[in-house]
């Protein structure tokens, strides 16, 4: 056994003195931030999937009507135009993401 660790040893030797297998030094960086503790505005920007924890981008809010002040729960990446049940009003549009509220409503998320 001691004559197969001599072997070894002059093995890794050799390879270490290689010239194609020298290792570079490379000048290493701090990093930004803190990977396990982000901040708040960084975890937000992010992508849903690749967050600390898994949250959806989506929610339901109460959007109040501005002519019959009902309350009326809309998702907040409707598809179709959400129109007011008392009064016929459209309350918002779809725009391929979140939707957009009509000039004069006001809403409120959901919890």
């Amino acid at each position: 056994t001691f004559e197969n660790e001599d072997f070894f040893l002059q093995r890794n030797k050799s390879i270490s003195q290689h010239k194609s297998l020298k290792v570079q030094n490379f000048p290493y960086k701090k990093m930004q931030g803190d990977l396990v503790n982000p901040t708040f505005e960084n975890e937000r920007s992010s992508h849903k999937l690749k967050r600390l924890v898994q949250t959806p981008n989506s929610y339901f809010m109460d959007v109040k009507c501005s002519s019959c002040n009902q309350i009326s729960t809309i998702f907040s990446h409707a598809q179709s135009v959400i129109v007011c049940e008392g009064c016929n009003q459209v309350l918002s549009r779809p725009t391929g993401g979140k939707v957009k509220l009509s000039v004069g409503t006001s809403y409120r998320v959901k919890a």
